[in-house]
């Protein structure tokens, strides 16, 4: 039984927050950018996994794609979701801590192409799990 409500809540945050990300990058905020577009995947990788009954920790997104794949026997993850999940979990703490680089504030390390390629891949985290629940319901 797929839990519908469930997953509306956490895929509505992953929209919203998907396009504060575009609205960063539009402002020329890459980090924050970059950041954002993790958090959105991960709100909908995560939103994938309670509906259907799956306990979401951590915030790794490539963990939470292994979660699902061990877990579901009728969902397949394509390598490139992978890949698209460790380029998006490479921003998750870089872009908040200015400790996080050996000098220098964080934002300082970010460009357009950064924020262009984690939207993009936080895009394709989305529609893929749009596309495994038109398929469960």
């Amino acid at each position: 039984m797929f839990d519908q409500e469930e997953f509306e809540r956490w895929i509505a945050q992953a929209d919203y927050t998907l396009k504060s990300a575009e609205n960063d990058l539009n402002s020329n905020f890459y980090s924050w950018a970059c950041f954002k577009a993790q958090q959105a995947a991960e709100y909908a990788v995560k939103a994938l996994l309670f509906g259907l009954g799956i306990m979401a920790y951590g915030h790794s997104i490539k963990k939470l794609l292994d979660v699902l794949s061990r877990e579901t026997a009728e969902v397949t993850v394509p390598e490139e979701l992978f890949d698209s999940a460790r380029l998006l979990d490479r921003h998750y703490i870089p872009p908040r801590y200015p400790d996080a680089y050996i000098e220098g504030a964080p934002y300082e390390y970010y460009g357009e192409k950064d924020a262009i390629e984690a939207i993009n891949a936080a895009k394709r985290i989305i529609d893929f799990v749009r596309g495994v629940t038109d398929g469960l319901r």
